[in-house]
């Protein structure tokens, strides 16, 4: 059965229920199973988060400073799967006969890739540029995490414009800094549109502390292919600039204008050894999230 079906994206049908039939087709997570076993080294310990796992455990602690503490393990560190999901409001658009918009197909494939990480063991963390409602969810693993991950991605609505609110990248990059180590996995699921000037360098500056940058564009079919026709009016979600034009006269203007911009952003990540993945909400789920997996591999 195909999963891009109507009732894949029928508003009735959970989010966490959509992204564990898109992560059940990859058979094997994003990198080596983060599962403990003999030579593994000791990492040190952490204040115990609900939702992780209970083998490692430091029961004594409980006794001997009344909290619990956790066991790390260098695998567990190294091996986050980082999460940054576009919420501003270029992000809410769908655009004519697509299945959902940009901000719901990139929430699947957040929710997915974290099912496909949680499953083997890997902790995963989310966080926002802009959005509303947006709250971060700290790193953790375990099934409760897949749960919180699954409840801030429905909790947050398209909202907040980069034109004006400047830092909306820079505040993401430095909760990363923050919360992310050597290492880690971070994927940054945008459409790339109307983000700061320096934004490229903000987000690919994350590969210089050793991390795993994929950089995923989403776009609905119309923004790729401008399929309009006679006079029109566009109106940008952020930024506020309005246009009245020729569909057919504009048409390639736009898309060499698009095609540049892509371009831009492709050399910019791939200049820092980081991955470029492109996408648009019409695409499988399942075959995107593959893609992503064998860029991170």
């Amino acid at each position: 059965m195909s999963l891009l079906t109507q009732d894949l994206w029928s508003e009735l049908t959970p989010l966490r229920i959509r992204a564990r039939q898109v992560a059940h087709g990859v058979y094997a997570g994003a990198h080596r199973s983060a599962l403990r076993g003999a030579g593994i080294e000791f990492g040190g310990y952490r204040e115990y988060v609900p939702g992780d796992d209970l083998r490692w455990l430091d029961r004594r602690s409980l006794m001997r400073h009344q909290h619990l503490l956790v066991r790390q393990f260098e695998t567990e560190t190294d091996r986050t799967l980082s999460l940054v999901v576009d919420a501003s409001a270029s992000m809410g658009y769908r655009g004519p006969d697509a299945p959902a918009s940009k901000m719901a197909f990139t929430s699947l494939l957040a929710a997915a890739l974290a099912r496909v990480a949680l499953r083997v063991g890997d902790p995963v963390s989310l966080t926002f540029l802009g959005g509303s409602e947006a709250q971060p969810v700290g790193r953790s693993s375990g099934r409760e995490q897949f749960e919180r991950i699954v409840g801030a991605l429905d909790a947050v609505h398209p909202g907040g414009d980069a034109a004006v609110d400047r830092a909306m990248v820079e505040r993401a990059v430095a909760w990363l800094d923050r919360s992310v180590r050597r290492g880690s996995i971070v994927v940054v699921l945008s459409d790339l549109i109307d983000l700061p000037e320096d934004a490229a360098d903000r987000l690919t500056g994350l590969v210089s502390s050793g991390r795993v940058l994929v950089v995923v564009q989403t776009l609905s079919p119309a923004e790729a292919d401008f399929p309009f026709s006679g006079p029109v009016r566009l109106r940008s979600l952020e930024g506020g600039a309005v246009v009245e034009t020729d569909a057919e006269g504009a048409r390639d203007r736009y898309l060499a204008a698009l095609a540049a911009h892509t371009a831009t952003w492709h050399a910019a990540v791939v200049a820092r050894g980081a991955r470029f993945v492109q996408c648009r909400t019409s695409d499988p789920p399942l075959r995107v999230l593959r893609d992503i997996v064998r860029a991170v591999r």
